[in-house]
Formats: structure tokens, C-alpha cells, sequence
């Protein structure tokens, strides 16, 4: 029988920019270390993500989180000049997340937002950090006082189990031939954008029963399923979009007028993880 494990590890330093794979990371209070830090904004403070802005995917930001440089952030997209861009230390804005009342962010100056303006064709953008994930406060339905998280969608750790993935693209492999369609090219678990990718789970969306999660001392605290929006029907790599997977996942994943996969964690115990480490579930 098979162990479950992590088989991907997954950092996204600025809010729907691209993906970048680690081989092991640090669990803090508020999730990964360098996940989700920075965020973009426009001129109401709202942020704005892929599905406002698809573009957003083909913004490289490395940390050294990532692996990728040692500065506090490196900016690098396709015919632009690469910008290092320092944490600020000074200077307060207002974020606001999905409607909700605004947190504070520091904005990273005018040379990132003029790099961020001509990277997207958008004249309205600023880029912030988060310098204070504690001022943030979640949903208390799936949170307890005092948990923090910076530029999260709902709470700090998305996790994944693959075979979620290989079932949903077995429905939708299977959408399409009801309705007459040529078969579809493989959804990856990327569309999703967890920042756990799990293996050796049998059963697909087992983690929806996973009360806690631990990873060597790490204890990661079941939050709430994810709900899913549009931005998975975006292809990464052009930035295309179609109606996959969240039709399909609509047929069989609805409840409450959304739909479902993959779920948020909040950290209980901090402390470091890497790809191949086994992890045991506490079901409830």
C-alpha cells in the first residue's frame, strides 16, 4: 500500500504569478515562506489576480525562497529588463481581498510599478508586501483568533492530493464525449495551484476528510474546502481559456452554489518540509 507523501511543493512569491517548484520549504504561522508575500493592486486598493488579469501568469517572481536569486524579490518577464526590488521599509496603502474589509500592505515604490504597468499593459497597478500578516483577519467560521496569512486566498496552505486530479480529468475526458467533443489535453494539478501537491492517496478528495495533516513536526489544521474559480480555466502557457474543469467539476464536486477541489490548511506547529516527506492524517 502506498504512502502518502508530498510530491510537489509549490511557491507563488506575488499573487497569481507563475508557479515556482521547491524542492522543500518552511511552513511559518502564515503559510510557506516567500507564498503569496507580494500582491497587485489597482487604484482602489482591490487586488487583482489572473482572473482579473491573465497576463499576471507570465510574470516570473523569483525570492530566495525559490531558489531563484538573493534578492528580496526578482522581477523577470518575457521583453523586459529584470528588476530586483527590495522589501519596503516604509510606507503604508490599504489592501483589499475579495470585498473584505482592507489590511494593511506596504507598497513596493514606483520602479516596481512602473515594471509591473509595462509588464501588464495596465496603468493602474501598484505592487505591495505584506508586512504584517498578523493584522489579517480570516473567516472565523474556519479560524481561530490570532491565525495569520498574507495574500492567501482564504487561509494559508491549499493542499492537493493528486488523485483528485486524475479523477476529475476522468470526468472531464468523459463531459466531452457525452457531448461530442474531441478528447480534452490532461488538466494538471498546476491549474489548481496548491502549494502541497499529495501522493499516495487512494481515494480521490480523501483530504476533504483530513481533519490535520502532519509532516514530520509540522502540523498543518483543516480550514475549509477550496472553492474554485475561473482563473483554473486558464492555460498558463498561452492563456487560453475554456470551460475545463470547472464544468465538470460543477456535475460533481457542487455544493452551496460552488464548486470544490483541494482544501486550505493553517499551520499548528511551523517548521521545515520537503518533496518525498510522508505524512500521516487525522481524519474528522
Amino acid at each position: 500500500m502506498s504512502t502518502p507523501h508530498i510530491a510537489g511543493i509549490n511557491l507563488h512569491p506575488i499573487k497569481s504569478t507563475a508557479i515556482r517548484p521547491v524542492n522543500s520549504a518552511y511552513v511559518a504561522p502564515a503559510g510557506l515562506a516567500g507564498d503569496r508575500e507580494w500582491v497587485i493592486i489597482d487604484a482602489t486598493g482591490e487586488k487583482v489576480s489572473a482572473r482579473e488579469l491573465a497576463r499576471l501568469f507570465h510574470i516570473v517572481a523569483e525570492t530566495p525562497e525559490t531558489g531563484g536569486t538573493d534578492e528580496d524579490l526578482l522581477l523577470t518577464a518575457a521583453g523586459m529588463t529584470p528588476l530586483a526590488v527590495g522589501r519596503p521599509t516604509q510606507g503604508s496603502c490599504d489592501v483589499t481581498l475579495f470585498g473584505r474589509a482592507p489590511l494593511p500592505g506596504r507598497p513596493a515604490g514606483s520602479e516596481a510599478d512602473a515594471w509591473i504597468r509595462t509588464a501588464t499593459d495596465r496603468d493602474d497597478l501598484r505592487l505591495v508586501w505584506c508586512a504584517n500578516p498578523a493584522a489579517r483577519q480570516l473567516d472565523p467560521s474556519h479560524s481561530r483568533p490570532g491565525d495569520p496569512a498574507a495574500y492567501q486566498h482564504a487561509s494559508p496552505v491549499p493542499d492537493l492530493a493528486t488523485a483528485s486530479v486524475g479523477r476529475n480529468n476522468d470526468w472531464v475526458s468523459q463531459t466531452a464525449t457525452e457531448a461530442g467533443e474531441a478528447p480534452p489535453a490532461q488538466i494538471t494539478a498546476q491549474r489548481y495551484r496548491p502549494n502541497l501537491l499529495i501522493d499516495g492517496v487512494l481515494e480521490a478528495f480523501a483530504e476533504d476528510t483530513w481533519a490535520r495533516i502532519r509532516i514530520g513536526d509540522v502540523v498543518l489544521r483543516r480550514a475549509t474546502r477550496v472553492d474554485r474559480c475561473v482563473v483554473t480555466t486558464i492555460d498558463p502557457r498561452d492563456l487560453s481559456h475554456g470551460r475545463e474543469p470547472i464544468r465538470t467539476l460543477a456535475r460533481h464536486r457542487r455544493a452551496a452554489g460552488k464548486t470544490w477541489a483541494a482544501v486550505h490548511y493553517i499551520p499548528d506547529v511551523p517548521g521545515r518540509i520537503a518533496v518525498g516527506d510522508a505524512l500521516t492524517v487525522q481524519i474528522g
